[in-house]
């Protein structure tokens, strides 16, 4: 079945064009990830979405299909996941730094994302200059957490139709609808996992408030750092909590307001091993933490404990 109809859709320009119903959407992204579309069609998919943008419906729709084509993934309680996929350009990539902290008091934590980049510093080579192995299927998952270690997964592992929807970049030369789910991905079974969910710009943050309080999701909603899913070490971005799609705002965080008095000693390069050096030096206590990011653990172990708590009252009632 040709996706020509949905493009006719969605393909009309910023103001022409209609948003597609959840369904519609699931069925478009459905047939993509199988390879039952020409590479032409793709492209004009890509294209109309990177100009009308995705609704929440839309969001909603695509998840779902790609979520059918996970690796899934389980453990004994809430993980959290933490999708890595812009890397470091100017600051060093710290999602390593945030789910060795968080791992360390018996946290599942899942990084999730490409394994390489040939324009940034990935979470994953830094994963592997730390010594730290790359999951290649579920297994490897459940015994990465069983030794109290965060675990990386690549893209290409976890859901590789995905992965290929993502290669498209490399040659339209513009991020996809792939991207944004990629962002929203929970490939955990019978898990009430926390996704901590990133965004650049203002205004994509409203969207994906939306879509987290639409699909009643349990997230953690922040202005990443560089794209990645982490607290700007510099200065504590707003953290907002979402259970069950309500934002608590007795678990969320404020922005750090007024003048820095203080900045960290970050690394002078980003490389991957010179990042994983310092990581070390962190989490064997040689160096403090940066403020921000002990902040961003101490709201997410709070999240998981009102998660656990929630879920220990329904099973009494």
């Amino acid at each position: 079945m040709s996706i020509a109809p949905y493009i006719k859709e969605i393909g009309r320009g910023k103001e022409g064009a209609r948003s597609l119903t959840s369904e519609q959407a699931h069925d478009l992204m459905g047939q993509v990830l199988d390879g039952r579309v020409t590479d032409l069609e793709v492209g004009a998919f890509v294209m109309a979405m990177r100009i009308k943008g995705e609704s929440v419906d839309e969001l909603c729709g695509f998840l779902q299909s790609v979520h059918e084509r996970c690796i899934p993934l389980s453990a004994s309680g809430p993980a959290v996941i933490l999708p890595s996929y812009n890397g470091a350009r100017k600051l060093p990539n710290l999602t390593a730094l945030l789910a060795l902290l968080l791992a360390q008091e018996g946290t599942p934590v899942l990084v999730h994302g490409p394994a390489s980049d040939p324009g940034r510093v990935t979470t994953g080579s830094i994963f592997h200059d730390l010594g730290l192995p790359t999951a290649r299927d579920a297994n490897d998952v459940r015994n990465g957490w069983a030794r109290r270690e965060p675990v990386f997964m690549a893209t290409e592992t976890l859901c590789p139709p995905l992965a290929r929807l993502l290669d498209v970049r490399w040659v339209i030369g513009l991020r996809n609808p792939g991207h944004t789910v990629a962002k929203l991905l929970d490939p955990t079974v019978g898990l009430r996992a926390l996704r901590v969910v990133n965004h650049t710009h203002p205004e994509y943050g409203t969207a994906l408030m939306a879509f987290l309080q639409r699909s009643r999701a349990n997230a953690m909603l922040l202005r990443g750092t560089e794209g990645e899913p982490v607290a700007d070490p510099r200065r504590s971005p707003r953290l907002d909590v979402f259970l069950h799609g309500e934002l608590r705002a007795e678990l969320s965080s404020p922005a750090q307001d007024g003048v820095l008095t203080e900045l960290p000693v970050l690394p002078r390069s980003v490389d991957a091993a010179t990042t994983a050096v310092y990581i070390q030096s962190v989490v064997s206590g040689e160096k403090p933490a940066p403020g921000p990011l002990t902040r961003q653990v101490e709201c997410i172990r709070n999240a998981l404990q009102a998660l656990a708590d929630g879920q220990d009252q329904e099973m009494s009632a």
